[in-house]
């Protein structure tokens, strides 16, 4: 990157971006439908990870604005990286108050941050955004999200695999195309590497479909509060190798300390360690 690209960047830093939503009765049903049975729920108020699927912002982008890999192009709230290819590489979630269900919940969005660095498979950006949701004026949640952008695709071989890390509570999930094809309609998200498979495979490099990040991490988030009998106060998630459809997952929680934090995670059949999480109950 030059350092013109660098110095327009920054002038996304503190860019904000306001909406209101309502997690309604029908979305509530929806995420259900979606990842039940690994949901912890409390009467009245939404289960964890639900917040990600509330809406995508002021307005959402019209047909004509999205971008070959089908989210919106950039430029607009998010600021123009020129590297082609983006995901979540994680965050951590801050609850202080349960969202309740139909009522309007307000959120404020910041870019934070904005890093590159050299990896492995070349550069890489990091954009950090801040988001705080709240209800009359109550704060419920404060989030960092870490958004990555990669450069193009290089051929390679796939993950090695590893041994299961066993857990003192964990499931098995099924990845089929309908599970991909739901949540990314609950999210409003396009990205073609969670439907369009020539895409995912041709353009961006994958295996295959990709399960969505914010998908495992809501499970992890449901199971980590599942195994603690409560929401945890702070869920911090990272991912680290793609996860590809088409077969069972393995999600797993284990205290580290009885009673105070636990430790999450989420594997693939062969072993490969796709998302960490860590939970301060």
């Amino acid at each position: 990157m030059s350092d013109i690209d660098l110095g327009q960047l920054q002038e996304w830093l503190g860019r904000q971006e306001r909406c209101e939503s309502v997690i309604t009765p029908q979305m509530l049903e929806a995420y259900r439908a979606t990842l039940a049975p690994h949901l912890w729920e409390s009467e009245g108020f939404a289960p964890p990870g639900l917040h990600w699927c509330l809406a995508p912002g002021p307005a959402a982008a019209r047909m004509a604005e999205l971008g070959e890999d089908g989210h919106p192009r950039r430029g607009g709230f998010l600021p123009p990286i020129l590297l082609p290819r983006r995901m979540w590489a994680g965050g951590e979630v801050e609850t202080l108050a349960p969202l309740p269900v139909g009522k309007p919940i307000q959120r404020v969005s910041t870019i934070r941050d904005i890093r590159f660095k050299e990896g492995r498979s070349g550069k890489l950006c990091f954009v950090s955004v801040g988001h705080e949701l709240s209800c009359k004026g109550v704060v419920a949640i404060r989030e960092r999200q870490d958004i990555v952008y990669r450069g193009p695709a290089v051929a390679g071989a796939p993950p090695g695999g590893g041994a299961q890390r066993a857990g003192e509570l964990e499931h098995w999930i099924d990845t089929p195309p309908t599970l991909l094809m739901r949540y990314s309609a609950l999210t409003f998200n396009a990205h073609r590497i969670h439907y369009d498979l020539p895409y995912a495979t041709q353009v961006e490099g994958y295996q295959g479909l990709v399960v969505q990040g914010p998908l495992q991490a809501s499970v992890l988030f449901n199971l980590a509060a599942r195994h603690a009998g409560r929401v945890p106060t702070r869920f911090a998630y990272r991912g680290l190798v793609p996860l590809i459809a088409g077969r069972p997952f393995r999600a797993a929680a284990s205290w580290v300390h009885q009673g105070d934090s636990l430790n999450a995670w989420s594997q693939d059949a062969d072993g490969n360690l796709n998302m960490e999480a860590s939970a301060t109950c």
